[in-house]
């Protein structure tokens, strides 16, 4: 199994960027973290990361044509205003988990507002970084029941 996890704005600031949110644990701790629960699932994983929304269509685009099975993405403020994200997302009908570090229900109005949950599975909202790795689990139990 190969999965992207994707990280849109101001993620590569985790630990830095307002810990009282996002926590102490910085984006090379995460990466990190990821790969080593990939490699003890026996599941290939590339973590990329973008400021940039055309870049993360890019990502999208380019896993659809590396047939990998998933997609663990937080979009950060993309998720709130790029229908570009989606559109990648509906077109590549790649299965895709919408993570959210921060309980973002209980954050501003805007933040409840999710453009590319639609063309997702699945969403984590709230459970710190774990959510990445409970998004990894999703969809290998997906990829399971498909067989």
């Amino acid at each position: 199994m190969k999965i992207y996890v994707l990280n849109g704005p101001n993620l590569n600031l985790l630990g830095v960027r307002e810990p009282g949110i996002y926590g102490s644990e910085s984006y090379a701790d995460l990466i990190q973290r990821i790969e080593a629960y990939a490699e003890q699932a026996g599941i290939s994983v590339k973590c990329l990361q973008s400021n940039h929304e055309g870049a993360l269509v890019d990502f999208i685009h380019e896993g659809f044509y590396e047939g990998i099975d998933g997609i663990v993405f937080n979009p950060g403020a993309y998720t709130h205003t790029s229908i570009a994200l989606l559109d990648a997302l509906k077109a590549t009908k790649i299965p895709c988990v919408e993570v959210h570090i921060s309980d973002v229900d209980a954050r501003e109005e805007f933040r409840k507002i999710s453009y590319i949950r639609p063309a997702c599975i699945a969403t984590i909202s709230g459970h710190g970084t774990a959510g990445y790795l409970e998004a990894i689990d999703l969809l290998l139990k997906k990829e399971e029941n498909a067989k």
